[in-house]
């Protein structure tokens, strides 16, 4: 070789360069903090948060007057007549036919009370802006529960296929030792065949659990917005058997933090306020209106405009009042309505504690009977395995026949299935607890 350094060089580089972009791995805690940041649906919430501030500051403005300041010009043409009368009642020899005018107006209007309304109107805004910001809250724990189990869906089916691929490749080798003993005449044709059938079962048991991770895969990802190009993969070690039998939070500790802090419950109990409020803003459409107004105007046309603009010279203010005495009932159908609508308020907050109380104890029973289910299932496990063990090596020794041999391993397969399912529905459980009761969520 002539240039060995140079070749050396080339080869080095050539390794360096990346055949496939690497998808990018998540763990749980990257999935539920970009969630926060770029799910749409959380993005929508904070949107309506500064839209209700606007909303806001519009209900404390309204405490101040209005003003608001006009300006007209306009030309009046007089084709005949040597003299006209204007709007006041002057009348004015002419030489021209068209006369320019103009006038020009500033106007005040200042509600100094209506029954209170204003005032609660800017109360019922603030409550309004915090169950806002109490629905993305909630929002955001909605999808950190959405998040968790999906993720746990995902161990579970990924775990899953490993124990489906070790059951593949103990059924290929069944089938090759009944592939030899029939060859010797040891089993029947017909043996065989279920043992190839057994080896496609496994093989479509494979399929099916690696189409479920894609799937809940694919879920994740449209909670992460994320499209269908972006490189997507967990990382992380699966659960310890061990982390199954776990403390489970106390039941009424976490209904306690629950009650005085999850978003549904406060979200409850500040629209009861808020329906308060709203009766005494019906309440207030009884009430009479007082307002001041005021007025500055001039005006002239074309024949002297400084004398005229002095002499048009007008300033007005006046103190109105508006006593509602019959509105056709409408007043009256506020107020009694606005009193059903704090009713409603009052029983979506008892729902709510309830709805509340019965999922964090439903919660608790599955966690504590999934412990109960997942120890059963272990020693049922442990026993399936080792009786399919010696059915397989007697079965290879010609000592058993297909039928046991396959009984026993749709019994362990049963038996592991159920290990599984207790096993993570156990851990979710107790991360949802965890969840109601403050804590964050850790897999």
């Amino acid at each position: 070789m002539k240039h060995p350094l140079l070749m050396t060089m080339a080869l080095a580089a050539a390794l360096s360069i990346p055949t496939e972009a690497a998808a990018r791995v998540w763990d749980l805690n990257q999935c539920l903090a970009y969630a926060q940041e770029h799910n749409i649906r959380v993005q929508k919430n904070r949107l309506t948060e500064q839209t209700a501030q606007e909303d806001l500051k519009q209900k404390r403005a309204a405490l101040w007057p209005s003003v608001s300041a006009s300006i007209n010009q306009g030309v009046n043409y007089h084709p005949f007549p040597e003299s006209y009368t204007d709007a006041s009642g002057l009348t004015y020899n002419v030489s021209k036919k068209a006369i320019y005018s103009g006038s020009y107006g500033i106007n005040a209007n200042w509600t100094l009370w209506n029954g209170g309304v204003n005032q609660n109107n800017i109360k019922a805004q603030e409550i309004q802006n915090q169950l806002y910001q109490l629905a993305t809250e909630q929002s955001q724990l909605a999808l950190q529960e959405q998040i968790a189990q999906l993720y746990v869906q995902i161990m579970y089916c990924q775990e899953a296929t490993k124990v489906n691929e070790t059951l593949l490749t103990t059924a290929r080798k069944q089938y090759d030792r009944g592939v030899e003993m029939k060859r010797y005449g040891q089993i029947a044709k017909a043996d065989l065949a279920q043992l190839e059938a057994q080896v496609a079962a496994c093989e479509y048991n494979v399929v099916n659990s690696q189409t479920q991770v894609a799937n809940f895969k694919r879920q994740l990802k449209a909670l992460l917005e994320l499209d269908m190009n972006e490189d997507f993969d967990l990382q992380g070690q699966t659960p310890a058997d061990e982390s199954v039998m776990q403390p489970i939070p106390a039941m009424q500790d976490v209904y306690a933090y629950a009650q005085a802090n999850r978003p549904e419950m406060r979200t409850a109990e500040l629209s009861q306020k808020a329906a308060e409020i709203n009766e005494e803003i019906a309440r207030g459409g009884m009430m009479p209106t007082i307002s001041l107004g005021a007025n500055v105007g001039d005006s002239h046309n074309t024949n002297g405009h400084g004398a005229q603009m002095k002499t048009n010279l007008n300033l007005s203010a006046g103190l109105t009042v508006s006593i509602p005495l019959w509105q056709q009932r409408r007043n009256i159908t506020n107020v009694n309505k606005a009193k059903m609508q704090r009713i409603d308020a009052q029983l979506d907050l008892e729902d709510t504690r309830n709805t509340l109380s019965s999922t964090i104890e439903q919660y608790w029973l599955d966690a504590t009977n999934g412990q109960h289910n997942f120890q059963a299932a272990q020693t049922r496990v442990e026993s399936q395995q080792a009786s399919y063990e010696l059915l397989n090596e007697q079965f290879s020794n010609g000592l058993k026949n297909i039928v046991e041999l396959l009984e026993s391993r749709d019994q362990l397969v049963s038996a592991k299935q159920d290990m599984l399912q207790a096993k993570y529905t156990t851990l979710l459980n107790i991360q949802l607890l965890k969840l109601y009761g403050g804590d964050t969520i850790n897999l």
